[in-house]
């Protein structure tokens, strides 16, 4: 007599081919960026036009953002290359970002550090606890990425002088929601190495 275990067949596993929409998109936000800081510095911070210019260009690398992930996670195209790629052009466009605002000293040395140590952090520890489970993007950082990008897009944009003052409360608030969502990823990260123990 044939077992039942003979005749059923084993499900099958389909691959997520790297070379993928939404893995494309990431690349595309990580080719954008050298652009996108040659822009911001040929600009000067004083020429308008090209102020305008560096600033669609990160509106556009900030959108890939938002889509690339919905994509991988509506059809399936969820990758090991896009969980490390997708954090790294993140940063990369953040931080390229946050940093030229600074060297032309339109934002304070001492936000762009607690961002970016913020940020390096939470990647950091993300890969290190990957073996035992993934650290997934909370709701409260889905309004943090926002408000950075908000913020980062306000200061780019040539302001009239009556609207530039709003930017630095917004980036008050993407600095505020960023340093509270820093502590969330680390309960997150103890939880998961608990668990895992």
């Amino acid at each position: 007599m044939t077992g039942a275990t003979e005749s059923t067949p084993l499900p099958v596993v389909a691959r997520v081919p790297v070379l993928n929409a939404a893995n494309a998109l990431t690349g595309l936000r990580l080719v954008l960026v050298p652009f996108f800081a040659a822009f911001v510095v040929v600009s000067g911070m004083t020429h308008a036009g090209w102020q305008i210019v560096a600033s669609l260009i990160f509106a556009v690398a900030s959108l890939t953002d938002f889509v690339d992930g919905w994509i991988a996670r509506r059809f399936g195209l969820v990758t090991a290359f896009g969980k490390v790629a997708d954090p790294i052009a993140d940063k990369a466009l953040t931080g390229a970002a946050l940093l030229l605002l600074s060297v032309y000293d339109r934002l304070p040395w001492w936000v762009t550090a607690v961002i970016l140590a913020r940020e390096l952090g939470i990647t950091a520890l993300r890969f290190w606890v990957i073996r035992r489970g993934v650290i997934a993007a909370s709701r409260g950082g889905k309004v943090k990425t926002g408000l950075q990008i908000l913020a980062i897009a306000w200061y780019l944009w040539p302001m009239p002088a009556a609207l530039a003052g709003i930017g630095p409360w917004i980036m008050a608030a993407a600095v505020a929601v960023t340093v509270l969502t820093g502590f969330d990823y680390l309960a997150q990260a103890a939880r998961l190495r608990r668990t895992a123990n």
